[in-house]
């Protein structure tokens, strides 16, 4: 069995957030590969099914962002799972809208759901870290991650959320480089070539297949010498 977390802070409020894209991505997985209805367990909602032929726990925890690491702790050591086991999918500022990026370890980057959960089980968790830019402005980043997508934004978001919860076959599989370049493919699809530079058109028809061109005439040269038309021309004129 796999654990995949996604964070965010539970109520209304905070359903639009972008700190919560971590929880709208499990809720994606959970409608397009029919797990079962969320439930209440370990502190959070719990949803089962199959990715990639392994079986999945989905968990929201209800604990809020900070306290996340407590609903993670229980269910890990409820089914004996390691850190290499658990996939934590949420928000991250150090990416721009529209990247998806896995990475194993490290640290919490300033994120307290991050942080909570190493705090709990260790830093070797996985780590599916989905882009919500930067405001720039260290003082402005409260307010980004608490306030909603913008209307501009929402065809992109369900874009990146469709490709997450597509792709996440993939991360079932343990091949997260392949993840991260089918879900890359989806958000930004590589242009048709053009064919490059029009060549010029011919200006004369084209032969019809299997035909061939028609010949041009032979002009037929005159080979007689002058005394052979002399000749000619004195009996032409006896008759």
């Amino acid at each position: 069995m796999l654990l995949f977390v996604g964070l965010g802070n539970p109520g209304g409020s905070y359903e639009k957030n972008r700190h919560n894209v971590g929880f709208m991505a499990v809720d994606e997985i959970v409608r397009r590969h029919n797990f079962l209805p969320w439930r209440k367990r370990f502190q959070g909602l719990v949803s089962e099914g199959t990715l990639g032929g392994q079986k999945i726990l989905l968990l929201k925890p209800q604990t809020f962002m900070n306290l996340s690491g407590q609903a993670v702790g229980e269910a890990m050591r409820f089914f004996k799972l390691n850190p290499s086991d658990v996939f934590v999918l949420y928000d991250e500022l150090d990416l721009a809208f529209g990247k998806v990026k896995v990475k194993t370890g490290g640290g919490a980057a300033g994120h307290n759901g991050i942080r909570s959960i190493t705090q709990h089980i260790g830093a070797d968790f996985h780590r599916v870290r989905i882009g919500i830019d930067h405001p720039g402005d260290k003082a402005r980043v409260h307010g980004h991650v608490l306030g909603d997508f913008a209307k501009a934004e929402q065809q992109l978001l369900e874009t990146i959320l469709d490709a997450v919860a597509q792709e996440a076959g993939y991360l079932a599989a343990g091949d997260t480089p392949r993840f991260m370049s089918e879900v890359a493919r989806t958000i930004n699809p590589p242009r048709e070539n053009g064919g490059g530079k029009k060549q010029k058109a011919d200006t004369a028809a084209p032969a019809e297949a299997g035909t061939k061109p028609a010949a041009k005439p032979v002009e037929k040269k005159n080979s007689e010498g002058p005394m052979a038309a002399m000749l000619r021309a004195f009996k032409s004129g006896d008759k």
